[in-house]
C-alpha cells in the first residue's frame, strides 16, 4: 500500500501546453466567455437568422409602413415598408465581414512591414517609417470618404471601403512590431538562423513573427472592434456600404433622423452595434490577460 502511494506520489505531473495555459487562463475570465458566446451568437443570427423569418431584407409589407414591433414584425418597419429585423440581421452580416476582413489584412500589413524594417534596417527601415508617419497624420476619415463616394457604385463597391479602412489601420501597430522585433532580432537562435544562410523572409516568418504572435492576436482582435465602429461612422455619414446593400451604420443612418418619432428604426441596429462592439473589446481584454504572463487578472494557471 505505501509502495503504491509511493508511486502515485512520485509520478510527474503532467505538463501543460502553452494553447491548453491560455485557453485555461481564457476561460477563468468570465467577461471574455460571455463575449465569445455573444460573438458566436451573433454570427449564428447572420449565417442562420434569414432562414427563420418571413420577411427578407428587401422584402416590402405594403400594409405596414413605419409600424411599431407586432407579431409580423418584431422589430417594426421602416418608411419603405421593409421589416427592421431583417434589415438588421443582413446588416449585421455585413459589419461583421467589413470588420474581420480589415482586422486581418491591417495585421497581416502590421506584422510584416513592422518585422521587416526592424530586421534589414537601412534604407528599408527608413522608408517603411516614412510611410507609417505619412499615414499616421493623414486625415484618413476623409481621404476614405471621398475615395469611396468616388468609387464605382455595385454589389461589390464594400470591399473598396475595406481595403481602403486596411490601409489606414496598420501603422501604429506596425510600429509595436518593429520595437518587439529589435529586441528579438538580437536573440541566439535568430542569428544562427542568420548565419547558417537562411533568408530574410524565412527567418521573419519561422521566428520572429512566432514570437510576437500574442501581440497581434490582440491587435486583430480588437482591430475588429475598430473597423466595426469606424465603418458604422463612414455609412452614418452616407459615405460606407451603399444601397441597395445595408450595414448597422447605414441603417443606423437612417433611422436617427427618426429616433424621437419612430425610434425602434433606430433602436434596433443600434443596440446590436454595442453589444457586438462590447462583446469584440471583452475577447480582447480576456486575449491580453490570458497570452500576458504577468498579467493578475489571469489568476493562477
Amino acid at each position: 500500500m505505501s509502495t503504491a502511494t509511493s508511486a502515485i506520489a512520485a509520478k510527474p505531473a503532467k505538463r501543460l501546453t502553452r494553447g491548453r495555459l491560455i485557453w485555461r487562463r481564457f476561460l477563468r475570465n468570465k467577461t471574455a466567455v460571455v463575449g465569445a458566446i455573444g460573438i458566436v451568437f451573433l454570427f449564428g443570427l447572420t449565417l442562420f437568422g434569414q432562414y427563420f423569418l418571413y420577411w427578407k431584407f428587401d422584402d416590402i409589407d405594403t400594409n405596414a409602413f413605419l409600424m411599431p414591433p407586432d407579431s409580423a414584425h418584431l422589430l417594426g418597419t421602416t418608411q419603405a415598408g421593409r421589416d427592421v429585423l431583417a434589415l438588421t440581421i443582413r446588416g449585421l452580416g455585413k459589419s461583421l465581414l467589413i470588420g474581420f476582413l480589415v482586422a486581418m489584412i491591417s495585421t497581416s500589413l502590421a506584422a510584416m512591414v513592422g518585422a521587416s524594417a526592424a530586421y534589414l534596417g537601412g534604407w528599408y527601415e527608413k522608408a517603411m517609417l516614412w510611410i507609417i508617419d505619412l499615414l499616421l497624420v493623414v486625415p484618413s476619415f476623409f481621404l476614405i470618404a471621398v475615395a469611396t463616394k468616388g468609387a464605382p457604385e455595385g454589389e461589390s463597391s464594400w470591399l473598396i471601403l475595406v481595403v481602403l479602412l486596411a490601409i489606414f489601420a496598420w501603422p501604429l501597430s506596425a510600429r509595436v512590431v518593429r520595437s518587439l522585433t529589435l529586441s528579438i532580432r538580437e536573440r541566439e537562435y535568430v542569428l544562427a538562423a542568420k548565419f547558417m544562410g537562411i533568408s530574410p523572409f524565412r527567418i521573419i516568418v519561422r521566428h520572429i513573427l512566432p514570437n510576437a504572435s500574442s501581440l497581434l492576436i490582440i491587435d486583430a482582435t480588437l482591430g475588429v472592434g475598430g473597423a466595426i465602429l469606424s465603418e458604422t461612422g463612414l455609412s452614418y455619414f452616407g459615405f460606407g456600404v451603399q444601397a441597395p446593400d445595408t450595414s448597422l451604420g447605414t441603417l443606423i443612418g437612417e433611422g436617427a433622423n427618426m429616433a424621437t418619432t419612430f425610434p425602434w428604426i433606430f433602436l434596433g441596429p443600434a443596440s446590436v452595434l454595442v453589444f457586438l462592439v462590447m462583446c469584440v473589446n471583452a475577447i480582447g481584454d480576456g486575449l491580453r490577460d490570458a497570452l500576458d504572463p504577468s498579467s493578475a487578472s489571469g489568476g493562477q494557471a
